[in-house]
């Protein structure tokens, strides 16, 4: 629990620490995160507004994480909600106003919004006091609904959100709103960039890579733990590969429509120069001035690389497309890269892309069954992916498969 001068200090330093966060879905668990140190909150979720509706995207709650393993993460159903009265977000996401309530289960009825006991009696939690309040940009839109659940005392007992809380909160939500503006423009920039794509290769759609990008830094994250690498360094790098991993494809817009469209299978010759999206994907990326231009230029040049060394492009400088010296066979090709040749995050793009692949309905194909997914990818494990990252797929089976219910193409 933060002292009062604690609170003051972060909330100094709170606009410079979401202005180095990127990523729109990072940002979003670290603003839920911080609110509720803030507040003491025991749960907490964020609405992100899409048109005349609310999506409920991020959620967080202490006391039924407590329940589960270490490293273990809440699954949660996503849904969407009317920008009405008749609901709490809603309400605050109608009117612009705050609420702060000190019990719900206790509301008047003479209020035009009820709160809906749906998840507290699927999950066997109690609700009770619940501060939501508007993230509204410098024009007074509304960009979303911060909701904060169960602020505790010293002692650990719910209680009611005090006012001091609700103005400090305010406060937060208008450093949060700055830094949501900003995600979500770098955000649809890099939609743009793939909408170019998907022009060129139907395949390549948001939810497409929104999924690949949610599977590459779940992925990511267990293998980090894993490698007792620092929290700093995790944060950081699931910021910079969640929005690497989303243009993995994206120097296919170099690629011919006759070979990007054709209906046939490719000959030798149009497969090589399929294979060159790869390279064209990292020249885009050349002019280094981040650590993300360096992770996207990564991600694009190995992601079709293989664990035993028979993917492409292999050991090339992406600058000329020429085979680097001293790594060519006998024959003179490029030698491919192999085991931990193959930079980290392309070793995870390539399993997060074909899982995607192979479970997902495209115009040319049927998704696969689960069964003959979990297969393929097994059967794989120590020649097309790296076998410990296929140990971490499978142990976090559940929470992929929950991104891809969140990132379907009704849902974006």
């Amino acid at each position: 629990m933060l002292t009062e001068q604690e609170k003051l200090d972060s909330l100094t330093r709170l606009g410079i620490e979401l202005s180095q966060i990127n990523d729109l879905d990072i940002l979003m668990e670290r603003v839920l995160t911080r609110a509720r140190q803030f507040a003491n909150a025991d749960a907490g979720s964020i609405y992100i507004r899409q048109e005349d509706w609310l999506n409920f995207s991020y959620t967080q709650n202490d006391t039924l994480q407590k329940k589960l393993p270490r490293n273990e993460k809440l699954i949660y159903s996503t849904f969407k909600i009317p920008i009405d009265t008749k609901s709490i977000a809603g309400y605050v996401a109608a009117t612009g106003r705050t609420l702060n309530i000190r019990d719900v289960y206790r509301l008047e009825a003479t209020l035009p919004y009820r709160f809906s006991k749906r998840f507290d009696e699927t999950a066997g939690y109690k609700t009770q006091s619940v501060l939501t309040i508007p993230l509204e940009n410098s024009n007074r839109n509304i960009l979303g609904i911060l909701q904060i659940i169960n602020t505790q005392d010293d002692e650990g007992r719910i209680t009611e959100f005090s006012h001091r809380d609700e103005l400090m909160m305010h406060h937060f939500a208008s450093v949060a709103a700055v830094a949501l503006e900003r995600a979500q423009m770098t955000r649809a920039l890099i939609l743009r960039m793939i909408r170019m794509a998907e022009m060129r290769d139907p395949r390549e759609t948001g939810p497409h890579v929104n999924r690949v990008a949610g599977f590459a830094v779940e992925i990511y994250e267990q293998w980090a733990l894993r490698h007792h690498i620092d929290h700093k360094v995790i944060d950081k790098s699931r910021d910079v590969l969640r929005m690497a991993a989303m243009l993995h494809d994206v120097g296919k817009v170099a690629t011919s429509d006759l070979i990007l469209k054709k209906p046939a299978r490719l000959n030798a010759d149009e497969y090589e120069d399929m294979k060159q999206h790869t390279i064209q994907g990292a020249r885009l990326f050349e002019q280094q001035q981040s650590d993300f231009d360096e992770a996207a230029g990564i991600v694009a040049l190995n992601h079709h690389e293989r664990w035993d060394g028979k993917g492409y492009p292999g050991h090339v400088d992406f600058r000329t497309g020429l085979a680097i010296k001293g790594y060519t066979l006998p024959d003179g090709s490029v030698r491919g890269k192999q085991g931990n040749e193959i930079p980290l995050f392309g070793r995870i793009v390539a399993l997060a892309d074909v899982f995607d692949a192979l479970s997902t309905k495209r115009t040319y194909k049927e998704a696969w069954d689960e069964s003959d997914i979990r297969e393929q990818i097994e059967k794989n494990a120590g020649t097309h992916f790296d076998p410990e990252l296929v140990e971490i797929f499978f142990s976090r089976y559940e929470m992929l498969r929950s991104i891809q219910k969140r990132y379907t193409e009704e849902a974006c």
